[in-house]
């Protein structure tokens, strides 16, 4: 049996499982193999293991690795610079419909952009991802190459949005193409669920509540119950879809969700900012918390791109007071988990106008046991006996970890992935040194590059406002002289 052992860590992040919280340990060892933990804690006796791997853990804290359950690794890394500060005023600052569908890749850069994503993901301590995005050849095989526990998720939807006016939304409605998009995504879920890699799985995705019907909405729900898999769907992201599920069934995203019966312990709410009791909705019921609550679903919590639209969730810690459990994602870039994290914290406190809304240990078991139980795994987001081994080692002697009374704080608050030295996912070392050793992401940074300057060629066309540039829809930071 080949045994790795991260011998006298200064902090290990170990999981009690009494209390169902994560503790702080000091001078512990971390064992695994096999793919799974064997020890957690002082004096693992190695003498009798001739043929183990020794790493030292000191001046080093061990944490569990980082589980992202809202990703879109396609689809988000040639954004960057174009829609930083863009937003459709006709449709209260939504950069969805009017922006986002006018820069995208074309199949050349496809893999490019989930080669970068996927690197920055592990660089900033994710071991688990959800990739919510459109299939595209050789997204499995990135995926297996790159070390990442990964639950293929592919989207497929009933209708497509669009906006000619920049102030109403429209729909282009083809059903049958929606259900042969899902019976697509099954096949590919299941193709990738049976590799012998053995960290990929699959969830169900229904890409937005409202370009699905309700029939794809439950067939989807029921397909991923006879698979046993999660399911997830964006619901009560923008003003716009709040009114228009309004508008279509008298009820709001999240109650339309339930009245459909689409939420339990296995589904997924990607954001699920507009709720019936947020202020800009001004709805006359306040039901939506505790449907989520009694149903079980968890909230995917994604703040930053929502930042950027002057838009937040209000706030994270009245949904954990609410009972609901939650989860966080990277919708966008930079796929960075732990300055997603970081948001949460401050985007909390400043809805809350409190600092004691959220306390950072719950922001980070929503970053590990939260999305693990959304993906009803009971092995992952943690360090503890029977678990899986996927660990992060933080290196403790960085300068921006110091002081280190509370390293994890100094983590999200300062350090960040910078200080992120050492990645294992299923007990193989994937980031050693801060560099990720399976996918060349500089390569890849290189050619998103070049897809983005020929995106940028086709704007004009896919603008249905106004056929403007790049630079009129989105002009740059400085004049050029």
């Amino acid at each position: 049996m080949n045994v790795t052992l991260i011998q006298n860590a200064a902090f290990v992040v170990a999981w009690d499982a009494a209390s169902q919280r994560h503790v702080y340990m000091r001078g512990a060892d971390v064992a695994f193999s096999g793919g799974s933990i064997l020890h957690v804690g002082p004096g693992f006796d190695a003498s009798n293991m001739p043929g183990i791997e020794v790493v030292d853990g000191s001046g080093m804290m061990v944490m569990p690795g980082l589980v992202d359950i809202h990703s879109h690794l396609v689809h988000e890394p040639i954004n960057k610079g174009y829609t930083d500060e863009t937003g459709s005023a006709g449709l209260y600052n939504s950069n969805l419909y009017e922006y986002m569908p006018t820069m995208h890749g074309d199949d050349e850069v496809a893999p490019a952009q989930t080669t970068l994503a996927a690197a920055e993901l592990l660089m900033s301590g994710v071991t688990t991802v959800v990739d919510m995005s459109i299939p595209h050849e050789h997204w499995q095989d990135i995926m297996v190459k790159s070390g990442l526990r990964a639950f293929i998720a592919p989207m497929f939807r009933s209708a497509r949005w669009y906006t000619r006016n920049g102030h109403v939304v429209e729909y282009d409605w083809d059903e049958k193409a929606g259900i042969a998009s899902m019976e697509n995504a099954l096949r590919l879920i299941d193709a990738a669920r049976a590799h012998p890699c053995g960290r990929l799985d699959g969830m169900v995705v229904p890409a937005q509540i409202d370009t699905c019907t309700p029939e794809l909405l439950q067939a989807s729900h029921a397909e991923a119950a006879r698979r046993g898999i999660g399911w997830q769907t964006h619901a009560a992201q923008s003003l716009p879809e709040f009114h228009e599920i309004t508008r279509r069934h008298g009820l709001t995203p999240v109650q339309w969700l339930h009245k459909l019966g689409v939420l339990d312990k296995g589904s997924v709410v990607g954001h699920g900012i507009f709720v019936d009791d947020h202020p800009d909705t001004r709805w006359s019921t306040v039901r939506d918390l505790p449907i989520l609550a009694e149903t079980g679903a968890t909230v995917a919590h994604c703040p930053t791109v929502f930042m950027r639209r002057g838009m937040a969730l209000r706030n994270f810690g009245r949904y954990l007071r609410a009972g609901i459990n939650m989860g966080i994602g990277t919708d966008t870039y930079p796929h960075n988990m732990i300055e997603e994290m970081r948001h949460v914290g401050y985007l909390a406190r400043l809805m809350a106008n409190s600092p004691h809304t959220v306390t950072t240990g719950q922001i980070f078991h929503a970053a590990t046991v939260g999305g693990a139980t959304a993906l009803r795994r009971d092995d992952l987001g943690r360090i503890a006996v029977g678990a899986k081994a996927d660990l992060v080692m933080v290196d403790m002697t960085h300068h921006l970890m110091r002081p280190s009374r509370d390293p994890v704080r100094s983590l999200v608050y300062a350090a960040a992935d910078r200080a992120v030295h050492t990645v294992y996912v299923d007990g193989h070392r994937v980031v050693h040194r801060g560099e990720v050793s399976s996918l060349d992401y500089r390569a890849a940074s290189a050619a998103v590059d070049e897809g983005q300057r020929r995106a940028e060629k086709l704007v004009p066309q896919r603008d249905l406002v106004a056929g403007r540039s790049a630079s009129e829809m989105s002009p740059l930071s400085f004049d050029f002289v």
